[in-house]
């Protein structure tokens, strides 16, 4: 028989607790879209946004997609400097490819280090989610004006429901691919989604997360009044591969992407395969990106149909730096990137 706690001891046990947690209140997603809405000429832009994306992965649009932008995003001025500059490229290319930007405000760490604009906005290690969420949402809402669709990694499902309708699409990481409740929220998203090849980098993990996600799921959620609720979705039809290598592996290569393929279509899954050409790919390599986005685009003109998009790590100067007092403009402070100088004359040669 169960017997009731003492009084005493259910004290103590609230008071260990709150030494080991703290709360601060939030807004709820409701909220914040309120409080930093997106215009209807924003929401009919976006959907057209996503159904071109669609159209790509799906053989309809002969384009290329291409993800590109910062690593991670730690000054908003500097995303929007380049972003105005990708739009007048993203434009002029525009017959070739469909440029996505990387609006990347969450960033997954191995062990420990700085998570995003979104958790730590001024980069204090003290962590200030309020203001990460509403600057975070208003730097959307301004790359979005520009005229660019957008893209993030969903590494919190919360975070989908306060800034998702400004994003055209979106990529599960390496290191949630896995993740059920990743899988259950992509169900139920409205974008084209990409999972990244587990970080081994095989795609076994990847092809089962594609599978989960493509049918209806039942899960527990928030509202976006801010309430518990059981939320059941109906399958993301618009999931796709990511390639970005794993421990040393690389797999942009023709025999690696025709493996690739070969197991997506013994599971009767979307053979769509977009190659990230950083991360393990290019060895955290910067430069190697040019070669990687070379090759695999010679592999979609010489006749691999499966070959639907490019994913890049670029910013408006080359390489990456240790963050600090005196940083360098528009230089990425998690991995390294692009300049904007190699950045377009790579996509103008593409």
């Amino acid at each position: 028989m169960n017997m009731p706690l003492k009084s005493e001891t259910l004290g103590e046990q609230i008071a260990s607790a709150c030494q080991h947690r703290q709360e601060a209140t939030l807004p709820t997603a409701g909220e914040l879209r309120q409080q930093f809405p997106a215009g209807e000429h924003l929401v009919r832009a976006i959907a057209s946004y996503r159904e071109q994306i669609r159209a790509v992965l799906h053989g309809q649009d002969d384009r290329t997609l291409i993800v590109m932008g910062p690593c991670s995003i730690h000054d908003e001025q500097a995303a929007l400097d380049y972003a105005t500059r990708l739009k007048t490229l993203a434009d002029e290319v525009s017959d070739r490819f469909l440029i996505v930007m990387r609006a990347y405000l969450e960033k997954p760490r191995t062990t420990v280090g700085w998570k995003g604009l979104l958790y730590d906005p001024d980069r204090t290690g003290q962590g200030d989610l309020k203001q990460g969420l509403e600057r975070s949402r208003k730097l959307l809402l301004a790359l979005s004006e520009l005229g660019l669709p957008l893209a993030t990694e969903a590494l919190s499902p919360f975070m989908m429901d306060y800034l998702g309708d400004l994003v055209s699409w979106t990529a599960i990481g390496a290191r949630t691919t896995e993740s059920q409740i990743h899988r259950e929220m992509v169900s139920g998203l409205p974008m084209p989604t990409g999972f990244k090849n587990g970080t081994d980098g095989g795609i076994t993990v990847a092809s089962h997360a594609m599978k989960s996600a493509s049918h209806p799921h039942h899960h527990m959620g928030i509202s976006h009044n801010g309430a518990p609720v059981m939320i059941s979705t109906s399958g993301n039809p618009d999931t796709h591969l990511v390639l970005r290598g794993g421990r040393g592996v690389t797999n942009y290569d023709e025999l690696s992407i025709a493996k690739a393929v070969a197991e997506l279509e013994k599971a009767g899954l979307s053979t769509a395969v977009m190659v990230d050409c950083s991360h393990d790919n290019a060895c955290k390599q910067a430069e190697r990106q040019v070669d990687i986005a070379r090759e695999v685009l010679a592999q979609k003109r010489s006749g691999n149909r499966h070959i639907k998009g490019l994913m890049l790590e670029s910013f408006l100067e080359f390489g990456r730096q240790d963050d600090g007092d005196n940083l360098l403009y528009g230089c990425s402070i998690t991995d390294p990137c692009l300049g904007w100088e190699q950045t377009e004359a790579l996509i103008r040669s593409l």
